[in-house]
């Protein structure tokens, strides 16, 4: 296969995808340019902020991004690069997209409220407590997931204790450095933009320009050292303030800029593929039905295609962590309803073709990799892509890796901070009753409704859970994850169907996305459970085992009940168009 060939065919679909399959959708669930939407309706200065529409994009771009889309498809590699890209076209194009524009459409019709309102509304309030719970359970995993992450990309040691030395120092002191200029950059990029009205051409140049500055600055000059224990720390102060700052202050701005930083990497990922095979030298070395014997091996996934490709790639093609951002920062800043397409379904895309990037990277340097000479999906994308510009540019191949290792990891903080705020908007809702918002409900509700009371637990949990033992449970954060997909599009579905509107669209995908998750986790309590009775794991594998069969039994409660309901509104639909008849 060509490398070219793949990446240009590709971005040819997506495109299609996206003008006529994202058309149709919004012509079937009726977007209405002229339906004043919960920004400017519920506006607060603090979560209900209308966006232009580049800056909202970019925050919400990169807050679904971060990693997914990289390490997803270069781990499943191992099934082949046939099944990964038909995953990341398809998926993308008619379960991703929907599902992320759906949410968001939703969301504009409820308040701007989570997927928890929503099913509220369709299934009932039983079903929005599991929701919420379910949801607001897997926010904090995230959470302490990317606040470790981060903590070891900034820290002089390592989670574990053992000291950083070296270049490896150096390159985490350097990204500590340009995280923290960057925020004040945004900081500034805020002010001008809604305080000052500089025009976001003007401004977006400025910004562009700062990030290059404060880049060379944090590359060459780098003071700052704390422990992974003290980042822990800095880091929970970090997002206890930004996720109750009005978001026109540091979550707008600070999010479109890193954008840049996507887009940086989506052009450089371009170049290296097509120089690289223009100067004969675009090796794509992947089985096209994959290699069985490194499953489980090197940055390689384990399991079966079935589920393990549907689980592995998520953000490449569907995740339910979007349609938390959707239903949650986006849909409270959106300035018109004729741009929910472009921000949801159109930045699904986008990442879509990140993740054939990626297929491409891990294409360049299969052989490596397949040898185990690499120890991360990242290493591999900034390893095969600055290779690819080695071929035809030797002397940019060190400075590429460094800037793409260093737009990954900018990406993890901002996912970081977004999820802290989502989950703080989960824990509010599940004390508000269906159509109140935080600011109507009284008595000890008020307390846990109050943001600052609601973000402080949620730091506080998260945080706690990083610093101690979240790697025990993560192995199941891709099931869940995709279980949270799977709710979301029935969510959706069912509301459609109760309010009217052309819901087929989600049949096959929340059918199929639930499959894939029940699958998953009777695979791993049939694992866990056998490796604990053959004295071959620790009481982690019955805690992980328990927790996936609480997973499906809350996805049999929620298809069950959603069954029921879709059921009940085509039965209504029947009778309706009988009478009428």
């Amino acid at each position: 296969m060509n490398a070219v060939v793949l990446l240009l065919v590709s971005a040819a679909i997506l495109l299609a995808g996206y003008v006529l399959y994202g058309g149709w959708l919004a012509k079937q669930w009726g977007i209405d340019p002229k339906r004043k939407t919960p920004a400017h309706e519920l506006e607060d200065g603090m979560d209900y902020v209308p966006a232009k529409t580049p800056v909202l994009m970019g925050h919400h771009f990169s807050s679904i991004a971060g990693a997914g889309p990289i390490n997803g498809p270069i781990q499943a590699a191992v099934f082949g690069w046939v099944p990964v890209l038909l995953w990341v076209l398809i998926g993308g194009i008619f379960f991703g997209g929907v599902h992320d524009f759906g949410a968001l459409f939703a969301s504009l019709r409820h308040k701007g409220q989570s997927i928890g309102e929503i099913i509220d509304d369709s299934m009932g309030r039983a079903a929005k407590k599991l929701f919420l719970t379910f949801g607001y359970l897997t926010l904090l995993l995230v959470v302490a997931a990317f606040s470790s992450i981060v903590a070891s990309t900034f820290g002089t040691t390592t989670a574990a204790g053992a000291a950083v030395e070296g270049a490896a120092l150096a390159a985490n002191e350097s990204t500590a450095m340009i995280s923290l200029l960057f925020i004040g950059l945004a900081m500034v990029f805020g002010f001008f933009v809604y305080r000052k009205n500089v025009s976001i051409v003007a401004a977006s140049v400025a910004g562009v320009l700062g990030i290059v500055a404060i880049v060379a600055l944090g590359l060459n000059w780098h003071p700052i050292s704390f422990t992974y224990n003290a980042w822990m720390w800095i880091i929970g102060a970090y997002i206890l303030v930004a996720s109750v700052t009005p978001v026109w202050i540091l979550l707008q701005p600070r999010d479109y800029l890193s954008s840049f930083l996507l887009y940086f990497m989506i052009g450089a990922g371009v170049v290296a593929v097509i120089g690289a095979v223009l100067t004969g030298n675009g090796a794509f070395d992947i089985p096209a039905m994959g290699d069985a014997t490194l499953k489980g091996t090197g940055v390689f996934t384990t399991g079966t295609a079935f589920p393990a490709l549907f689980v592995t790639i998520a953000c490449g093609a569907i995740s339910g962590f979007h349609s938390l951002v959707s239903s949650g920062t986006s849909s409270k800043q959106l300035d018109n309803e004729k741009n929910a397409k472009p921000v949801a379904y159109g930045s699904m895309l986008i990442e879509c073709f990140v993740a054939v990037i990626s297929i491409c990277a891990i294409g360049f340097v299969w052989k490596a990799a397949a040898e185990g000479n690499y120890s991360s999906p990242t290493q591999v994308f900034a390893g095969g892509l600055s290779a690819m510009v080695g071929t035809f540019a030797p002397g940019a191949a060190n400075v590429m890796y460094q800037m793409l290792i260093l737009a990954v990891s900018v990406f993890c903080l901002t996912s970081l901070d977004t999820a802290t705020r989502l989950a703080r908007y989960m824990f509010q809702e599940f004390f508000v009753e269906q159509g109140q918002t935080a600011k109507d409900v009284t008595g000890y509700k008020k307390i846990f409704a109050n943001p600052y009371v609601a973000t402080a637990i949620t730091v506080v949990l998260g945080v706690s859970l990083g610093m101690t033992g979240y790697t025990k449970i993560w192995p199941l954060f891709g099931a869940a994850n995709q279980l949270l997909a799977a709710i979301g599009l029935l969510a959706v579905c069912t509301w459609l169907g109760e309010v009217g509107k052309n819901n087929k669209m989600f049949f096959v995908p929340m059918v199929f996305m639930l499959a894939v998750t029940i699958c998953s986790l009777v695979q791993t309590i049939q694992a866990k459970v056998t490796a604990y009775a053959a004295g071959a794991a620790d009481g982690w594998a019955i805690v992980q085992a328990v927790i996936a069969v609480f997973l499906v039994a809350l996805s049999l409660v929620l298809a069950g009940i959603a069954a029921k309901t879709l059921v009940k509104q085509h039965t209504a639909k029947k009778e309706k168009e009988e009478k009428a008849a």
